[in-house]
């Protein structure tokens, strides 16, 4: 359970206490012997991979790789210098942000792993459940405790369901991995129907905020929208609740096959009304005054985020209109890069690291110090990774705008693309995962250079594109407007397209149109649809909303278009 409350360190970000400090050293230390053992040959690989994988640490195609949690997306400045520290002295000086709102290196050596994780126990920072059949990192709204439509700060929340999770006795050996995101607003910024828990926060009765909880949604080689369990959670229930579906998926769950091992597969097989009453019986059979959220309780959580001073920053928003007058190019930054905020004179700012031709997620060292910097001049010293890939920062005075736009753009991240076609999420891929059949990374390269006219940008508006070099999914490309799948043809590499997925609330899967193509002709094929897109659309229809009114048939008829 949540420990008792301490002045906070860093706003909006949750402060460690004597107890977490010291449990993480003990860790490291642990896994230093283990790291030890194995290298002098007394544990074999078979012995240490359980062991490694508890501490993030995977084993890729050409090194090992450290996953680190970034628990619901939050870091602070000083932290995310210690990541650029760790990106120069001991990977090849970047970092990859990924979809669980954590950041991985590629490139690190087993012998380096304990002093990595003991450089980020004294920064408050691990990779303990990154990996493993385990309750994964919670990930949030990336506006959390900024945005203008919220009911609560879905991090008090995301932090208490952190504590509840780690190390928990029942949870630590599930049948398979498990996926919980949390959204402040109703509006789901979190892919939640993709997840095998996703909450969604909305007022009830008497103004109190409740949770709708979906169960059952994953993507993967069997993609599923998930289905609606509850629509009314109390917050003091939340904990009781959420354990009461874990054990009755650590009842259930399949342990003789990998592929039928998620909760998604359960909820299918017994159906959502034999599902939702073992919840309930299990619910009801438990002493529910142990796992109670109590008032006081949250509040304690709560006062261990320092919130924000803010000034009055109103004559800002004249300001920043005045500007956007004047340069198109900072207009349609703002127009694409900036969220509404609570406060009057403010905004959040989502930084863009799909720069024309880059690689999705990847952060050099360099720009990780220049958004710690952007962050203690900009936004109280704090930033939050998102699960598209991207860095909010989620306090800007409006008047500020022009001058952070500057310098982004002077370092590469300036990009006005979010929620653009070329706001590409795209896997590691074969460059670096032994699970991949394709590599995911040059295609999204030659698709962003292909869209990169900003005007062409505007002109075709929200688009998702979404890339996965397996089967997996790791890329979510089951829930992009335009997917790209990469499989083996032949021994050769080659790319399925899909069309019609989405993550909102109106969720829905990707259907594959055809046969794989080879990688050049994938992003021909893609640039027809979406001519066929621009042609086909009525005023004011964004992609999806064409994509479903016609069908695939004429996007299909585009994408195996021969000249």
């Amino acid at each position: 359970m949540p420990h008792s409350p301490q002045p906070p360190a860093d706003v909006g970000r949750y402060a460690y206490d004597a107890v977490d400090r010291t449990f993480l050293k003990q860790r490291v230390e642990q896994f230093r012997d283990q790291v030890q053992r194995r290298i002098s040959g007394a544990l074999s690989e078979d012995e240490f991979k359980p062991l490694r994988l508890m501490n993030g640490l995977y084993l890729q195609l050409h090194a090992y790789m450290l996953r680190v949690a970034i628990p619901y997306g939050i870091v602070s400045a000083n932290q995310m210098r210690t990541l650029a520290h760790i990106a120069r002295r001991y990977d090849r000086d970047y970092g990859h942000f990924t979809t669980r709102q954590n950041i991985q290196f590629n490139w690190i050596r087993l012998e380096d792993t304990p002093d990595i994780l003991n450089i980020l126990a004294d920064a408050e920072m691990h990779a303990i459940q990154t990996s493993g059949n385990c309750i994964r990192n919670v990930t949030s709204d990336q506006f959390a405790g900024a945005a203008r439509d919220e009911v609560l700060d879905p991090r008090v929340h995301a932090e208490i369901l952190r504590q509840w999770s780690t190390l928990h006795p029942e949870f630590t050996f599930l049948p398979r991995k498990f996926k919980i995101a949390i959204s402040g607003s109703a509006q789901d910024r979190v892919a939640a129907r993709f997840h095998d828990i996703g909450l969604l926060a909305r007022k009830g009765e008497n103004g109190r905020a409740v949770f709708e909880v979906y169960v059952g949604g994953g993507l993967g080689r069997t993609p599923v929208i998930g289905v609606k369990l509850r629509d009314d959670l109390p917050e003091e229930d939340l904990i009781a609740y959420l354990e009461a579906v874990l054990r009755v998926y650590n009842a259930y769950g399949r342990r003789d096959n990998i592929y039928k091992a998620r909760i998604k597969i359960l909820v299918q097989a017994l159906g959502l009304g034999a599902f939702r009453d073992e919840v309930n019986a299990e619910f009801m059979a438990m002493d529910r005054s142990r796992y109670r959220l109590q008032p006081e309780v949250v509040a304690a959580i709560r006062a261990r985020f320092a919130t924000p001073v803010f000034e009055d920053a109103s004559a800002g928003t004249a300001q920043l209109a005045a500007q956007t007058k004047v340069d198109p190019a900072f207009a349609a930054w703002v127009g694409t890069n900036t969220h509404p905020h609570q406060q009057d004179g403010y905004c959040s700012v989502t930084i863009s690291c799909k720069p024309a031709g880059g690689i999705p997620g990847d952060v050099t060292s360099a720009q990780m110090d220049l958004l710690a910097d952007m962050a203690d001049q900009y936004s109280f010293g704090e930033l939050r990774i998102t699960h598209l890939q991207n860095v909010v920062l989620g306090h800007v005075r409006k008047d500020s705008l022009f001058a952070l736009w500057q310098v982004l753009s002077a370092n590469g991240l300036g990009t006005a693309n979010i929620g653009m076609i070329t706001d590409i999420i795209a896997c590691p891929g074969l460059d670096y995962c032994a699970l991949a059949n394709a590599r995911s990374i040059p295609i999204a390269q030659k698709l962003s250079q292909r869209f990169s006219n900003a005007a062409l940008q505007q002109e075709i508006g929200a688009l998702r594109l979404n890339i996965s070099g397996c089967i997996n999914a790791c890329g979510h490309h089951h829930a992009g407007h335009i997917g790209i799948l990469g499989v083996d043809k032949r021994g050769e590499e080659a790319f399925q397209i899909t069309l019609g997925g989405n993550s909102g609330e109106d969720a829905s899967i990707g259907q594959i149109i055809g046969s794989a193509m080879s990688e050049d002709e994938t992003v021909d094929a893609i640039a027809r649809i979406v001519d066929t897109y621009l042609v086909q659309r009525k005023p004011g229809e964004r992609f999806i909303e064409t994509c479903r009114r016609l069908g695939a048939a004429p996007f299909k008829d585009a994408a195996y278009a021969t000249a």
